[in-house]
């Protein structure tokens, strides 16, 4: 059993973009989403395949990591081998690993546990057994899913607050099996894969590593009948409504984590969490800088050449009005102080931006008016 190469699954370059990576993966999983495949288990398993790829390969950490183990050749063709009877199992090149029973190793491979690489484990264990594996997998509580997610919100929501809905797809205990993988009435038996050890070793490019069973996804137990409803695994996919509280004063890159808000978590144990990360959209009116709020507001040539007044809303919809000197430029700024963007305790200023228009018909007579000025203020046309 070949552990499938992610970037493959997607149908993408080992190079490409974030972006690329998630204008492939939306591409795919609008064609092979359940709801569009009703009652095809292929459909269903390929949507299953493309989402856990998407799952590492759209966080950058993750994705890291993941390219670590694979330049190491952890996934190149590995095929498992059989640990029945706790006797080591010939190896490429002439080494013999472990059994589950601890026996000796011979050659020249040196074994690990993949939990001690630096956070390789978890996620190297994640990718085995659809999504829900985990190393040597305990029986007892464990913590629901936790999601890292962007959201993309409105300029006004950003510096002002509010609520926006997000739909988040979550791994959770399989409401059927309660997380233990068997159907109703099947008998738990140790696996005969890996010996109820949860983890197999495989050998590559000079070392051992330890990885969870694909059989019993690290459990160390199989059901004698799978469950129905999310095939062995313990989990199932499930989609989640969250209302989003965004406070005031958020930009791009700001983060907040909703504690308890994530997956439901495994044999009684607590939910994971929900980490945002927001990405504010741009205004056709308004931009900021710090706290300060930016808005560009237009004046005719007569209102910059005699100074004039001019009325701007600030972002909670009051108006103010700027006194405008005669012979004022265009780009020149005007502060309001205190009618920016609130956030813990301090507030900034409205900056006021104004650009000269210019008509770009004029009739007969306002052509000659035109031309008198300029005549009279000794400008060559």
């Amino acid at each position: 059993m070949a552990q499938k190469d992610f970037y493959n699954v997607l149908g993408v370059s080992e190079k490409a973009t974030a972006d690329e990576i998630k204008k492939q993966y939306r591409r795919l999983a609008k064609q092979h989403h359940p709801d569009s495949n009703k009652g095809e288990a292929k459909s269903a398993e390929r949507f299953k395949e493309i989402s856990e790829a998407y799952q590492v390969l759209s966080d950058a950490k993750k994705r890291h990591q993941y390219d670590e183990m694979r330049r190491l050749g952890a996934f190149d063709g590995y095929s498992p081998r059989s640990s029945r009877g706790g006797g080591g199992g010939a190896r490429p090149g002439g080494a013999r690993s472990r059994g589950p029973a601890g026996g000796s190793s011979a050659g020249t491979f040196d074994e690990f546990d993949v939990g001690g690489l630096g956070g390789l484990g978890d996620l190297f264990s994640s990718m085995f057994g659809g999504g829900a594996g985990r190393a040597q997998r305990p029986s007892g509580p464990e913590q629901g899913q936790s999601v890292d997610t962007t959201l993309d919100i409105p300029f006004r929501t950003a510096a002002l607050g509010g609520k926006v809905p997000i739909e988040l797809e979550l791994n959770e205990e399989c409401v059927t099996c309660k997380g233990s993988g068997a159907a109703p009435g099947a008998k738990i038996q140790s696996c005969p894969e890996c010996g109820g050890r949860g983890t197999i070793s495989f050998g590559q490019g000079g070392f051992a590593v330890n990885r969870p069973c694909p059989m019993c996804l690290g459990k160390g137990t199989v059901p004698s009948t799978k469950c129905p409803t999310c095939g062995g695994s313990g989990e199932q996919r499930s989609r989640k409504k969250v209302n989003i509280s965004v406070p005031p004063g958020v930009d791009t890159g700001s983060k907040i984590r909703l504690k308890g808000q994530g997956g439901r978590g495994l044999h009684g144990g607590p939910p994971g969490d929900i980490m945002i990360t927001f990405q504010v959209k741009n205004d056709e009116h308004w931009s900021r800088e710090g706290l300060d709020l930016v808005v560009h507001a237009p004046v005719n040539i007569a209102q910059a050449t005699l100074g004039s007044k001019v009325s701007v809303e600030t972002l909670d919809e009051k108006t103010v009005s700027i006194k405008i000197p005669a012979g004022t430029p265009g780009g020149k700024r005007f502060r309001v102080r205190g009618q920016g963007i609130a956030k813990e305790g301090k507030r900034g200023d409205l900056i006021v931006e104004l650009s000269v228009t210019v008509p770009e018909k004029l009739n007969e007579k306002q052509a000659q008016l035109m031309k008198e000025f300029a005549e009279a203020a000794g400008l060559a046309l």
